[in-house]
């Protein structure tokens, strides 16, 4: 209850001095002349003055308001280590417990995990999450701040900002804790595949230590080499990247005894591999039409390198033309099927039929350069199915099929497979999915017998039409017709050679996306996506291991044929291990090197300059142990505003004044009875005065 008085006076404040001011004038000259019953008169002309001043008697009823804590809650990935997080959460049950017994605090806890650009868990940010706690707060109701962190925080306020609170911090962890951390110095974001790639790199140990140590090397999850370096000195390293895309190189080294965490004990850099120039070799056996379009095709294409040969006149045709007249450029045959055979990532055989051009001898090494990891294609015409048929070579040993001297000439619409629609070469080509297919119709295929290797395509009565094959270590592609430039023409409205053209080269040239069997995995944000390429109906469950080392199983479900794929959202910022069947993957959830795993020692040093301007403190829960519901926290002290607000043992939070009004009763003192009664008897007095 509070009592207070107020004017409401019935006319303004300026006019009543007006109207007053004349007679207070006459008032104060008969006081000092001594007038008799000038008193009265100055009595009168008061209680005028105050009925028209209107005084009004309130009675207010408050109810008070509670300062607000914040109580803030460190949950980063580097709380989860040794006893940090039993500390934590006996800190905040003490702390809980503490603060209910004060009847002037409102306590919001906030528990805050890693926060980062995208939602990527990267650092560890509390004053954002002290700024949330009391955006609807007025800074008069603004007790202060408890942290409960182990100090590795990565907002903290420059040294000029004002928080306007007491922050205290409780650090949690040991002192003198010891770590080592490996961290990448300079990491290229691009590099050539096959050529050798400059890094640099650094070990750090927190005591101080020094001496060799080593460190193993790993590219997309295969150890390469194992390296030694000298703790605290920048290291150089020399590595080569294997494929195309995307490549994880990791650097690790061995925990040790006493090491806080081995969390932070591997480093890993994304480096996308750059293929130089593929390097393809076309020899077509005659000039059709056709053959422009393979030209034109592989020309477009900026990271092909092609050397394309035409035989204008097979050498039996002879008449007595000199050999400098019929051509511009000798084919060099020995240069490229002997000398240089292994520098073309490809070989094309369009319409080629033997015609001693190249010698029989020349075949085997062409045999051998696909058993040893080369690629070969044939796109057959006529030819293939006749007396001068490169089947009749030493070749034959690399071709998936040999053919039966038939030739189908008729129209037909090009088919997938069954298997065809799961694999990556022909899987959702343009046009496939309708029946017959949205594209034009062919007229030849050459006959083959016993297929070996995958038949994609088909044509009429089920005859292959594209033969994809492995031989050894290299790879072999049949295409049984030569009306492939009809789509290219747009004959009948075309068709998807384009894709087909390209997918089949880079299939045979081994990229990475066109593979079969394979298994990638990548994130986005804190979702970490699993993509499995196969040509069975069902892939199982793939199997995850965490950066803790935790193992999930997460099932693939059908995307499309032939793919499989995965979402899953996880935690924990790190590299992620990926297997289904044979095949495994990494992925790296999160930001690469992110600061939260930069370093993990609890530490006092990084919020004491913050928490001392501010007035607050900072103290560590346990120095040399963690003693469970033991541990001493000190003590909570309400305080004023301008206090001191951190001692010792304790720390302060400000109470306020501020309070809400509830209701108010208005009571008018010259109203009514009382008031008219107090003016006549005023005003009666002064007329009997004057009258005597």
């Amino acid at each position: 209850m509070n009592w207070a008085i107020t004017f409401e006076p019935l006319i303004s404040f300026p006019t009543l001095a007006l109207v007053l001011a004349p007679l207070l004038a006459l008032a104060l000259a008969g006081l000092w002349l001594r007038q008799r019953g000038a008193w009265l008169r100055l009595a009168a002309l008061a209680a005028l003055a105050a009925a028209i001043a209107n005084p009004v008697l309130l009675d207010e009823q408050r109810d008070p308001l509670k300062s607000v804590v914040a109580l803030i809650i460190d949950r980063s990935q580097s709380q989860d280590i040794g006893q940090r997080k039993s500390q934590t959460d006996d800190a905040i049950a003490q702390l809980q417990e503490r603060l209910a017994r004060f009847n002037q605090f409102e306590v919001r806890t906030i528990e805050a995990a890693q926060a980062g650009a995208a939602d990527e868990r990267s650092e560890t940010h509390l004053f954002g999450a002290l700024d949330s706690a009391f955006q609807d707060v007025p800074p008069s109701r603004v007790a202060g701040a408890i942290m409960v962190t182990d100090g590795q925080v990565h907002d903290v306020p420059a040294a000029n900002t004002t928080l306007g609170m007491p922050v205290h911090a409780l650090i949690t962890g040991q002192a003198n804790e010891f770590d080592r951390r490996i961290r990448l110095e300079r990491s290229p974001r691009f590099g050539i595949v096959g050529k050798p790639l400059e890094l640099t790199y650094r070990v750090l140990a927190t005591n101080g230590a020094t001496g060799p140590v080593d460190v193993r090397v790993s590219v997309n999850g295969e150890r390469i080499t194992t390296e030694q370096a000298i703790i605290g000195r920048e290291t150089p390293l020399q590595i080569t990247l294997p494929t195309a895309g995307r490549n994880i190189v990791e650097l690790a080294i061995d925990p040790v005894e006493g090491e806080l965490t081995a969390s932070n004990n591997r480093t890993v850099a994304l480096i996308d591999g750059i293929r130089e120039n593929l390097r393809v070799l076309l020899v077509s056996g005659e000039p059709h039409a056709g053959e422009r379009t393979w030209r034109n095709l592989l020309k477009s294409d900026a990271s092909v390198d092609l050397v394309h040969f035409t035989i204008l006149r097979p050498p039996e045709k002879q008449d007595g033309t000199p050999i400098n007249e019929l051509s511009l450029i000798a084919f060099p045959t020995r240069e490229l099927f002997v000398e240089r055979i292994n520098d073309f990532d490809l070989i094309i055989f369009d319409r080629y039929q033997h015609r001693d051009v190249l010698p029989i001898l020349y075949y085997d090494y062409i045999a051998e350069y696909v058993e040893k990891g080369g690629a070969l294609l044939i796109a057959a015409g006529p030819e293939y199915a006749g007396e001068a048929s490169i089947a009749s070579t030493p070749l034959m040993a690399a071709l998936p099929g040999l053919p039966t001297g038939e030739i189908i000439e008729q129209g037909f619409y090009p088919r997938l497979t069954d298997l065809g629609k799961r694999h990556p070469v022909t899987r959702g080509l343009e046009g496939s999915a309708q029946e017959p297919p949205k594209w034009s119709r062919w007229f030849r295929l050459i006959g083959i017998d016993r297929p070996e290797g995958e038949v994609v395509m088909k044509g009429p009565n089920e005859q292959p039409l594209l033969v994809l094959s492995r031989k050894g270590e290299g790879r072999v592609g049949m295409f049984l017709s030569d009306q492939g430039w009809l789509w290219a023409r747009g004959f009948e409205g075309g068709g998807p050679h384009v894709s087909l053209y390209r997918r089949l080269a880079h299939w045979l040239m081994k990229e990475p996306e066109l593979e079969e069997e394979r298994l990638t995995a990548d994130s986005r944000g804190m979702t970490l996506n699993i993509h499995r390429q196969t040509m069975s109906e069902d892939p199982g469950a793939a199997t995850v291991i965490t950066p803790s080392g935790k193992r999930l199983s997460i099932p693939l479900a059908s995307s499309e044929p032939g793919v499989f794929s995965a979402s899953q959202t996880v935690e924990e910022v790190g590299l992620y291990q990926v297997a289904n069947a044979d095949l495994t993957a990494l992925a790296h959830v999160g930001p690469v090197n992110a600061p939260e795993f930069a370093d993990v020692v609890s530490t006092e040093d990084v919020l004491r300059p913050t928490a001392l301007r501010s007035g607050g403190s900072v103290q560590r829960l346990a120095s040399s142990g963690f003693t469970g519901s033991g541990m001493d926290l000190p003590n909570i002290v309400p305080v004023s505003t301008g206090a001191t607000t951190a001692g010792g043992d304790w720390i302060g939070l400000r109470t306020t004044d501020d309070s809400v009004l509830r209701s108010v009763s208005r009571v008018p003192l010259f109203a009514g009875l009382f008031g008219l009664a107090l003016l006549l008897l005023a005003f009666g007095a002064m007329w009997y005065r004057e009258g005597r």
